[in-house]
């Protein structure tokens, strides 16, 4: 399983990534889910997967050796692309293209075609943007009124990042709360876990602020666990007892 995050607020952009890739009980494995395509001074781009993991990796390949073009045009990597909207439209041909290839097989051996992508980032002077890419090749993007997306396990890390993201949120507390967001997912599903993959950019810096990732073990996200987990102990204890049946 998987969960990814992405929170555009006004400050920049924060993609959080768990990889954990397992295929049963018994093959349990690790592959970075999250994926960078800069050029510091011209670009920012990041791309974070779910679903098929050879699907996932065929539409990365071909996104770094160039998308076959429309009526015989050129192939275009995604480093090349001129604008965030003409870049996620890249994507979704190339998400579309390996389905062309590979669908067939698939069929045959009665397997889904699954790919979710989140993509961000800014290229020049145009606004940084948020992209959820379906396996169909179309997308939509994140907003002002809802800035942030998800992809894979998502249901257990949405109600913290409802309540607490904001589009002006410091960009900070954005990565903190996607933290909060994936330890939430991490308790409740063991198909999502250690290490994650955390990337940040500055709005406008056209670089990556952060690139790192957290390992099992690492002081600051174990006494993130602890806190959160603290934190939600004591309002619980703080609410009074509901008012219903017999008297205490």
């Amino acid at each position: 399983m998987t969960y990814c995050v992405g929170v555009l607020v006004e400050e920049g952009l924060v993609m959080v990534a768990d990889t954990r890739t397992n295929a049963g009980l018994d093959d349990i494995s690790t592959y970075r889910k999250l994926h960078h395509f800069n050029v510091p001074g011209e670009r920012v781009m990041m791309l974070a997967s779910a679903g098929n993991l050879s699907i996932t990796q065929s539409v990365l390949s071909m996104l770094q050796e160039g998308v076959p073009g429309e009526e015989g045009d050129p192939p275009q990597r995604l480093i090349e692309a001129p604008t965030m909207f003409q870049a996620a439209q890249l994507v979704g041909r190339a998400i579309r293209r390996v389905r062309t290839i590979e669908q067939r097989g698939f069929e045959a051996a009665s397997i889904r075609f699954s790919i979710s992508l989140l993509f961000g980032g800014q290229i020049g002077n145009e606004p940084m943007r948020l992209f959820l890419i379906y396996s169909a090749g179309n997308f939509i993007e994140c907003s002002t009124d809802a800035p942030f997306l998800q992809i894979g396990e998502h249901k257990y890390g949405k109600p913290i990042l409802d309540r607490a993201v904001k589009f002006e949120t410091d960009l900070y507390d954005a990565l903190k709360v996607s933290l909060v967001s994936m330890d939430s997912t991490m308790r409740s599903n063991l198909g999502v876990g250690l290490p994650i993959d955390i990337a940040l950019a500055r709005r406008n810096a056209l670089n990556l602020e952060v690139n790192h990732r957290i390992e099992a073990g690492e002081g600051y996200f174990h006494d993130l666990r602890e806190r959160w987990s603290a934190a939600l102990r004591a309002a619980h204890r703080a609410i009074p007892r509901p008012p219903y049946g017999p008297a205490a």
